[in-house]
């Protein structure tokens, strides 16, 4: 039944997404007819490019820069499901921002790796330190805000760590704050299909995707994406730092010095909630805990949850 799911409008969403990809450079939301503009800034770092891209309400010259930093296997597409008022890139940029996404190396739009363990998590907290440095640049502030995911907060928060004079405030969305559980990763690469791409979304006591929880067209929308953007596989080095034992803790709280929003569902079946529900002690003056009752890995995406998400995000950030 989900295998079906996923597959049923697959061409459809497929060609969907091909368009948005090649002609995204003035992008229409018909619901409140706002323009966004969109531009490419190269970037290059240990010989491969690096995909970073800005998107904004044309027309606007925003004051304010927010980096979103993707997860373990898919790339930053992940934050802009263009449907509704889902696409969190497109929130936050009427909200004033401009809204960076980077693909690690390896992934999604930026250049291939020859070995997949290269890019895990130390080495992704540099290329984050690289887009930051080109983005300040560009912009000629002095920081910006950092939003990670899943394994982006493994990253985005080491990168926190090590430059705090870079970051405003930092976004830990669904931390993974400790070790999966012991496991060998002996392919350098994963590899990606269409049943891994959905399998974070809530399931129903049949076992079938939850409907009540995730919208159908988000699925299809989410999946495509991945396929097109990510295709048949993905760099497994930051797979192979996170499936260690849970005794093993993957962020280290105590070394973050700038304000942080730690933000997550109740429902994430990734994440240790006694240590969710600790981070506060262990984070500086100005950090806030908002954890979602209901809500799961996917949060951002998830139908009863993704506004309750998106305030609790905006309210901090505006804070």
């Amino acid at each position: 039944m989900k295998k079906e799911f996923t597959r049923l409008l697959a061409v459809l969403m497929i060609a969907l997404m091909t368009i948005c990809a090649t002609g995204y450079a003035e992008v229409t939301v018909a619901e409140d007819a706002i323009v966004y503009s969109y531009e490419e800034l190269p970037l290059e770092r240990n010989g491969i490019s690096l995909h970073l891209d800005r998107i904004a309400v044309s027309g606007t010259e925003p004051s304010k820069s927010i980096l979103l930093v993707h997860g373990l296997t898919y790339s930053s597409h992940e934050f802009d499901m263009n449907y509704q008022d889902y696409s969190l890139v497109r929130l936050l940029a009427r909200e004033g921002y401009a809204v960076w996404r980077l693909d690690v190396a390896g992934y999604g739009r930026s250049g291939a790796v020859e070995d997949g363990f290269m890019p895990d998590s130390d080495y992704a907290a540099e290329d984050i330190c690289a887009a930051v440095e080109a983005i300040l640049d560009n912009t000629g502030l002095e920081k910006i805000d950092v939003l990670g995911w899943s394994w982006g907060t493994v990253t985005s928060s080491r990168f926190a760590a090590n430059h705090p004079e870079y970051v405003n405030k930092l976004v830990l969305y669904a931390p993974i704050l400790n070790g999966l559980g012991e496991a060998v990763i002996s392919d350098a690469f994963h590899v990606n299909d269409w049943e891994h791409a959905a399998s974070d979304f809530q399931l129903d006591a049949n076992g079938d995707y939850d409907l009540t929880i995730t919208d159908p067209v988000i699925i299809e929308m989410y999946c495509s994406s991945c396929w097109h953007y990510d295709g048949y596989s993905s760099p497994n080095g930051g797979r192979r730092d996170l499936c260690v034992d849970p005794s093993v803790l993957l962020i280290d709280l105590e070394s973050i010095a700038t304000p942080t929003l730690v933000i997550c569902g109740d429902s994430d079946p990734y994440l240790n909630m006694d240590l969710v529900n600790g981070s506060i002690e262990l984070l500086p003056e100005g950090s806030s805990l908002e954890v979602i009752p209901g809500a799961s890995h996917c949060a951002m995406i998830e139908k009863p949850f993704y506004h309750d998400f998106q305030n609790r995000l905006l309210s901090y950030l505006a804070g």
